[in-house]
């Protein structure tokens, strides 16, 4: 098994409101001196959010470094949690349908592989896929279960911890270690169908994984030295890559350049952004570049019509021309507060960030709009948009439904 630093878990102790990677190189450049978050400002808010409901699962991704967020199929949320929670809540109530409980003894490694007790520390995931729900685990394993009744159907061992959601996508399910190797499944069986090693992984990377993008019978991802790779999804043969990122620097820190955001697909285009890299535009049946521009940033960004919504490594929140990339509008009253990538809704980009704040920004102006307290947690999870309404998950599993209610006033 192929062993690299991971800088996000070795700081955690030192930084506990650490939700980013710029943070970890500002601590190498400048000691503890970490740029402390800006304050918020106050504003008169021009929509209103109402809280539908609230629910916590288990204590969420806990100090693992993953971003868990809840998945969405057929009118349910299916939720999960390093400490052995996983469950369906009715996404229109926030009640619980089933919740599947595996209690974990207190003689187990929570970052590598391990022997020891049952193996509940659910952090890829889930993932699903009409009746097939699917989760990976900080030891190294996948499991398959029965969406409407939580029954387990298969599991999987992988060589290293699974810490992004896994894809599915006709009858296969696609899962990423976070040692370089990616696995295909069966889905009905669990049997593997093949494996793709990424060979070039950096002794010193990012704590997190970028989710596999799975469609039309190719698996795309961001890999850790600054790439973007297309595999045909019946073989895992590489149809193509292409480097998104410069590797400059000197230092190792300053050499780290993870392409491991979420990847967005909009038609036959596929966006793509890399820490000290840049932000690109990508046919992506011929991995051939349409255009590119510097943008640095850990988490990517949300397409909203002709726009893209991005949030930089200070979280910094920009918007740009989806056609050619050019500036749209930038806004910095959110900065140093670790944002997560933005999701749309309606006409708003909606971010979480540090002490569980919830912040939604006009996609006209960039101007901020409303905010809502979910908890005093940090949210790393990119929101989740289903219909009308945004889903949100802090690092300690509480959980919150909103709509936009009306406009203030």
């Amino acid at each position: 098994m192929k062993r690299r630093h991971l800088l996000f878990l070795s700081l955690l102790a030192l930084a506990p409101a650490m939700t980013g990677c710029s943070l970890i190189q500002k601590m190498f450049n400048k000691g503890s001196n970490i740029e402390p978050p800006r304050p918020l400002v106050e504003f008169t808010p021009s929509v209103k959010v109402q809280q539908v409901w609230s629910a916590r699962i288990g204590d969420g991704a806990g100090k693992s470094g993953v971003r868990l967020r809840p998945a969405y199929a057929d009118g349910k949320l299916y939720v999960a949690s390093t400490d052995g929670k996983l469950a369906a809540l009715d996404a229109a109530t926030g009640k619980t349908i089933w919740q599947d409980s595996i209690s974990m003894g207190h003689d187990w490694w929570p970052f590598g592989r391990g022997k020891v007790g049952p193996d509940g520390l659910f952090a890829g995931g889930p993932s699903v896929d009409g009746d097939l729900l699917v989760v990976g685990t900080l030891k190294g394993h996948v499991y398959a279960y029965d969406a409407a009744t939580g029954k387990q159907r298969w599991s999987a061992e992988v060589t290293d911890e699974v810490i992004s959601p896994p894809a599915i996508d006709a009858g296969v399910v696609y899962v990423r270690c976070n040692d370089g190797y990616i696995y295909a499944f069966d889905a009905n069986t669990g049997q593997r169908k093949w494996v793709n090693d990424q060979a070039n992984i950096p002794l010193l990377s990012l704590r997190g994984n970028g989710p596999l993008l799975a469609t039309h019978g190719v698996v795309f991802y961001g890999s850790d030295d600054g790439n973007v790779v297309s595999l045909r999804s019946d073989t895992g043969a590489v149809q193509w890559q292409l480097p998104i990122t410069k590797g400059l620097g000197r230092t190792d820190i300053q050499k780290l350049n993870d392409a491991d955001d979420s990847l967005q697909l909009d038609g036959t285009t596929l966006y793509a952004t890399a820490y000290h890299g840049e932000l690109v535009a990508i046919d992506a049946a011929a991995g051939r570049l349409l255009w590119d521009r510097p943008f640095s940033s850990y988490v990517g960004v949300g397409v909203a019509g002709k726009q893209l919504v991005g949030v930089d490594d200070n979280s910094v929140i920009w918007a740009f021309d989806r056609d050619s990339g050019g500036d749209l509008w930038k806004q910095d009253a959110l900065e140093y507060h670790w944002l997560t990538a933005p999701a749309i809704q309606d006409q708003y980009a909606v971010v979480g960030g540090l002490e569980g704040y919830v912040h939604w920004l006009d996609l006209s102006d960039g101007k901020l709009a409303a905010r809502v307290r979910l908890s005093k947690d940090p949210i790393r999870a990119r929101p989740l948009v289903e219909g009308d309404t945004v889903f949100v998950e802090d690092e300690s599993g509480h959980l919150a439904a909103y709509r936009i209610s009306g406009t203030a006033g």
